[in-house]
């Protein structure tokens, strides 16, 4: 065999290897030292955006969002040092329509990446912040790039993906410090309204953990069927949901324990049913009926058994007149 055209070409790629070697060599010095300068701008940057008091999930995504960069610009001056035909130009007309199919495989990744950025720089909530989205509700554990994470009150995980939350409504139980509660309490139409108003704001003043400024309110807001309600209108801090079960117990048990004491009713649901059962002479005549319908104008009709007595003893006096006659 003839290894001589092996031989050149294996000569031939040595030299150019020899003769692209010191820019291979520099260019590794070139990205060890940019490995270097990224991560000081991801230090730098958590240590600014820590100073300014921004959420742990802003620093720690603008820190390696940093850090990509300069990867990234490290990266292509490696290339443009290594192979100095390249250029960044080059490398975008490379992907050309490619980018743009990538771009619209992967819409639902970056759209979800834009809100996870928007939510950590508006900051709605934070770490830690208790919200209700649609049916979920719970704890924030982490907001990452592509979705949000909450820990549910009965020790589940939800993901939500960060889009959804950035364009529909949340509900940030914890964004004040202070929480209103309110229930509504039924007492029966006989008893005493300012009384039981009074029972009621005394039982709320009474347990521990609801606010005295604003002060407890005890408003009547429906004529029900079988109560007067009353709404009972309380204040707690901190507005956790734990402090919320726990004041909403306290509360409801002093409330109730106070009304009964003192003699306040507390009706159940109840219903007057009225059946008519011809007990008028005026059985049919709506004009004078009673029993379920308006009285009307004129005497109030008499009840059906005098009306039959007097039929029944004025038929037995025509009858003892008849028999008394001579025959």
């Amino acid at each position: 065999m003839n290894f001589s055209i092996a031989w050149q070409k294996i000569n031939a790629m040595g030299r150019d290897f020899m003769a692209l070697l010191p820019n291979l060599i520099l260019g590794v010095v070139v990205f060890i030292v940019f490995l270097f300068i990224a991560s000081g701008v991801r230090s730098l940057v958590q240590k600014v955006t820590a100073s300014r008091q921004h959420s742990q999930s802003l620093t720690l995504l603008l820190s390696r969002l940093a850090y990509v960069f300069m990867l990234i610009v490290g990266i292509l001056v490696t290339f443009t040092v290594m192979i100095p035909s390249f250029t960044p130009t080059t490398l975008i007309s490379a992907l050309g329509v490619g980018g743009v199919a990538i771009g619209f495989a992967f819409k639902d990744i970056f759209q979800n990446f834009l809100a996870g950025i928007l939510l950590l720089l508006t900051e709605p909530f934070r770490i830690d912040d208790q919200i209700k989205y649609k049916d979920f509700e719970g704890t924030v554990e982490t907001i990452q790039t592509r979705a949000t994470t909450i820990k549910t009150y009965d020790g589940r995980r939800v993901v939500i993906p960060n889009a959804e939350l950035f364009i529909n409504s949340v509900t940030v139980n914890t964004a004040y410090e202070k929480r209103r509660l309110q229930y509504d309490v039924g007492i029966g139409y006989g008893d005493d309204i300012a009384k039981a108003r009074q029972l009621m704001l005394e039982a709320m003043r009474e347990v521990e953990g609801v606010l005295q400024d604003p002060a407890p309110e005890a408003l009547v807001v429906d004529l029900a069927d079988s109560t007067v309600n009353l709404r009972a209108r309380w204040w707690i801090n901190p507005p956790r949901r734990s402090d919320y079960m726990e004041s909403m117990d306290g509360v409801l048990e002093a409330i109730k324990n106070k009304l009964v004491l003192n003699g306040i009713d507390l009706p159940f649901p109840t219903q007057q049913i009225l059946l008519h059962d011809q007990t008028e002479e005026t059985d049919g005549d709506r004009s004078a009926q009673r029993e379920g319908w308006p009285a009307g104008k004129g005497d109030v009709p008499r009840p059906a058994r005098v009306v039959e007595q007097e039929i029944l003893a004025k038929s037995a006096a025509e009858k003892s007149v008849a028999e008394e006659k001579p025959a």
